[in-house]
């Protein structure tokens, strides 16, 4: 009885691990108690990709919609990365535009700091966003079947939000405040299962080609980290959302190469 009872128990604080992520992640209406909304989001940051399973879900449905309705495959996957844009209330592609402002319009580290906080969009911004969704959308209108491309969308949008959690527990902070130093750094077992949180949506979605989006992935993850620290000497919360939006049109590219 009390071993079900802390089986129970252990399900629970997933449960609320899920639900707080999902709060921060999406805009969808989440029920949290008093607890989850004091806890750092570094301690729930493994379950980024189960949410990413939901995100890309949702997509998914709305992309078979449009091939229900005989639309034009690039319609199609313009309808699911806007869906995408809407459960997000476009937190990712927020961090893209700042970040594409910064690097590209400021000469020193305090200058592309500020114009990253900036919340006017410039034309680095803009360019950014639109190369983003055009990418995306065509990655999957190029995709052979609906099926390949809705697989493709959920474990894109799950192995981009566990690279997430990868570099928020390896990078250092580019300043003491912001999105990412609020969050904290999660622990490496955090990581860990985030990452294999990933890796097995991605081989049981996609079989053998799921190992090839990993490395994709992996590859532009490390790149965004690698030139985020050039530029800023680190993380923000804006980088992280550029690590989503790059990392998941790799994968995209990835599976409409291999597949």
């Amino acid at each position: 009885m009390a071993n079900g009872q802390n089986n129970l128990n252990i399900l629970g604080r997933w449960l609320q691990d899920i639900l707080q992520t999902a709060a921060f992640l999406t805009r969808l209406p989440v029920p949290l108690s008093a607890d989850s909304k004091a806890r750092p989001l570094a301690n729930v940051a493994w379950a980024f990709p189960v949410v990413g399973l939901l995100v890309g879900g949702l997509a998914g449905l709305a992309l078979l919609l449009g091939f229900q309705f005989g639309l034009h495959p690039l319609v199609c996957g313009l309808f699911a990365i806007g869906l995408q844009v809407l459960i997000t209330g476009a937190l990712h592609e927020d961090g893209l535009a700042d970040v594409a402002d910064g690097f590209g319009g400021g000469a020193r580290v305090s200058d592309k700091l500020r114009i990253m906080r900036d919340s006017s969009i410039g034309s680095y911004g803009a360019l950014a966003l639109i190369f983003s969704i055009t990418v995306r959308a065509g990655a999957l209108a190029s995709m052979m079947t609906p099926t390949t491309a809705v697989l493709a969308l959920i474990t894109a949008a799950a192995v981009s939000r566990a690279m997430m959690v990868a570099l928020m527990s390896q990078m250092e902070m580019a300043r003491t405040d912001g999105l990412a130093a609020a969050a904290g750094k999660p622990a490496h077992d955090k990581m860990l299962v985030a990452l294999g949180l990933a890796a097995v949506s991605a081989f049981l979605l996609l079989g053998a080609a799921g190992w090839s989006v990993l490395a994709v992935a992996a590859i532009a993850a490390l790149a965004v980290g690698w030139l985020a620290k050039r530029q800023i000497g680190g993380l923000t919360g804006d980088v992280l959302g550029t690590t989503q939006q790059v990392t998941e049109a790799a994968a995209l590219l990835c599976v409409a190469v291999v597949i």
